[in-house]
């Protein structure tokens, strides 16, 4: 059954239409991704479809008694309150009612005398006169089942939990149709993990925009793509409609080639000389006058960035050494007794938790923040350049070429003098954008600004802070290939797993506790690892709770015998050597990972690299089970 169909849409703000003719429907129990280019119109679609936006022309039919939910792609302003009120806060002129009583019951807890027994008294009573049980318990269940606190203020939490709360709020509703926009932005990956099963348990029907590639492929059971206001239904996985819509895009190609060599020669038709104006086919003159019109509607599509980055000289060989640095915000510790050298070329991802420290540790390696125990030692030539996911080098008022340009109509790109139009249109900004106060850009255009502006200065150490959030799927992709033949340094903070695996050779993994470890690869081969290690601990784990009964009747047994128990001459043999083969296991394991942490292996060598990693898995594997060995011998003892 369609919960909601589109028919002939038309909508626009001046100039081409966002939706031009835009038709589809969805079902119950669909995950559908909406897809499209930065500025094409999805949440101006999304607004639609939730009856925020009234569309200029079209029909938006939906199914009788239809309950659509929305959760936005940022936090509003203003976002204040416990999160049960907030949550309780959807259901309309009860939400009153079930606040009061919530806060009554906690009254109660808190101090049970007359007066406060009266309020939820009183609060009861009116709950009962709606029959408004039935919603508290609703709401309760939902915050439950989200794992949030109902009784915490939404002020105190993490961006991932305000998300979580404006979740709930939506869920509350019992939508049958959920709308989110973007929703995995500032979220870290643990919360887009979360998110990811829970969606993928959810029973009502889904449809989304996202850019992360990978959130995208695990839930979308559908793609519909949105490109130059029409829209285009990919039934299928990701990797089926990248390979139809590029299918679909050759053919596109070639059929405008045809037509416009067509008209190119009806052109020279036309302009012929006399003789030729007196047999002239008038039919053949109106179908030349649509073809002029259908070339003058023909709408393009969008341009394709075009990222390049001021390469600086190389910097000294060594970066950066941290020894046994520590820093700590009011007594909790963000990083703690830890070590790293970094050499030129090498390219380190950095990912946890939001709040784990990931900007701090940036900045003790930069050099910005002192550690208050340890030393930060900076090599030589260092050419930095920060992007900053706070984006505050961009200034609102200023217009978006002053902010590139600062006043100048001229930049330097590596050597080269070029107008700023030119070079603004690479990171496509279209003229009449330009002039516009920075303050009013999207988040994808603030991204691309903020891009535009730091890739003018020299930089061999490039420092990227959640540099892909709000960019489009094909702008993406560019940067990763930029970042991939960039000859300097790169330090990485993203939650976008793929473009992690695509660009990073090693990865800081912040556990938040001031621990940090340092994985060889991106962030799937640290994924797998610490697979392999939660593995290989609840197998040590089932062997030790297996083996108790036996351990205990053992024990029983040499109490009774009164006798030290022996080992075999085979098992005390096996002891013996332990020790030497565990030695011999870590060494080849401290050999592998260096071998690993040379990034000129990555460009020297690239088939050795998955040899490597699988040598390290194994060696990392054997190493544990030799532990696991030894302690089952001392224990025979």
């Amino acid at each position: 059954m369609n919960l909601i169909t589109l028919k002939s849409v038309q909508h626009g703000f001046g100039g081409p239409p966002l939706l031009d003719n835009a038709s589809f429907s969805i079902a119950e129990g669909e995950r559908i991704c909406l897809i499209g280019r930065n500025g094409e119109g999805k949440s101006t679609l999304l607004k639609i479809i939730a009856g925020l936006i009234t569309p200029d022309s079209g029909e938006v039919a939906r199914s009788k008694g239809l309950v659509i939910a929305e959760l936005a792609q940022e936090v509003p302003q203003g976002f204040a309150g416990t999160v049960f009120d907030i949550v309780a806060g959807a259901l309309g002129d009860k939400a009153e009612l079930l606040k009061k009583y919530h806060h009554a019951l906690q009254l109660v807890a808190s101090e049970a005398d007359t007066q406060s027994l009266q309020k939820l008294a009183d609060a009861q009573h009116a709950l009962e006169a709606v029959d408004g049980w039935q919603l508290e318990q609703e709401v309760e269940t939902v915050i439950s089942r989200l794992q949030l606190d109902a009784d915490a203020n939404v002020a105190s939490l993490s961006g991932g939990l305000k998300r979580r709360v404006l979740l709930a709020r939506a869920l509350v509703t019992h939508p049958d149709l959920l709308l989110l926009d973007e929703p995995t932005n500032h979220l870290d990956l643990a919360a887009i993990q979360w998110m990811e099963e829970f969606f993928k348990d959810y029973k009502a029907s889904i449809l989304f925009i996202t850019h992360d590639r990978e959130f995208l492929r695990r839930l979308a059971t559908r793609i519909i793509e949105l490109d130059r206001g029409q829209t285009t239904d990919w039934p299928g996985n990701y990797e089926n409609y990248l390979r139809r819509r590029e299918e679909r895009l050759n053919a596109e190609a070639k059929e405008n080639e045809r037509f416009d060599k067509k008209l190119a020669q009806e052109e020279v038709w036309i302009r012929q000389g006399i003789k030729a104006r007196r047999t002239r086919n008038e039919g053949r003159v109106r179908a030349l006058k649509a073809m002029r019109e259908a070339y003058r509607q023909r709408r393009t599509q969008q341009g394709t960035a075009n990222l390049q980055m001021h390469q600086a000289e190389n910097s000294g060989k060594l970066v950066c050494e941290a020894e046994n640095i520590s820093y700590s915000w009011d007594g909790f510790p963000v990083v703690k007794d830890f070590s790293l050298t970094i050499l030129r070329g090498d390219r380190i991802g950095v990912i946890g938790p939001n709040g784990a420290g990931k900007s701090t540790l940036l900045n003790l390696l930069l050099g910005r923040l002192e550690p208050q125990q340890g030393k930060v030692k900076l090599g030589t030539k260092l050419e930095v350049v920060f992007f900053d996911q706070l984006r505050d080098a961009i200034d609102d008022e200023k217009t978006v070429m002053d902010n590139v340009a600062e006043g100048s109509d001229k930049v330097e790109v590596n050597g080269k003098t070029r107008h700023i139009m030119s070079y603004l249109q690479d990171f496509l900004f279209a003229p009449q954008r330009v002039r516009q106060p920075a303050g009013a850009l999207s988040g994808g255009e603030r991204n691309r600004l903020l891009l535009a502006k730091l890739f003018l200065k020299p930089a061999n150490l490039l420092v990227l802070d959640e540099p892909t959030n709000d960019l489009d799927v094909e702008t993406l992709e560019l940067l990763e290939e930029l970042l991939t033949e960039y000859q300097g340094t790169l330090l990485l903070v993203s939650h976008d797993r793929q473009f992690l695996d695509n660009v990073v050779t090693s990865t800081l993994v912040l556990q938040g506790n001031g621990q940090i470890e340092h994985s060889i690869g991106g962030y799937s081969d640290w994924e797998e690892r610490y697979r392999q290690k939660q593995q290989l601990m609840k197998t040590a784990e089932a062997k030790t709770v297996q083996n108790e009964p036996q351990k205990k009747e053992n024990n029983q047994q040499q109490n009774k015998k009164a006798k030290p128990k022996k080992l075999s001459y085979k098992d005390q043999r096996e002891l013996d050597e332990l020790p030497k083969q565990l030695e011999a296991l870590e060494k080849r394991l401290d050999e592998v990972q260096s071998q690993l942490s040379n990034p000129e292996i990555y460009r020297e060598s690239p088939d050795r690299v998955s040899a490597l990693q699988q040598q390290l898995a194994d060696t990392e594997t054997q190493l544990e089970e030799k532990f696991l060995r030894w302690e089952e011998l001392e224990a025979m003892l």
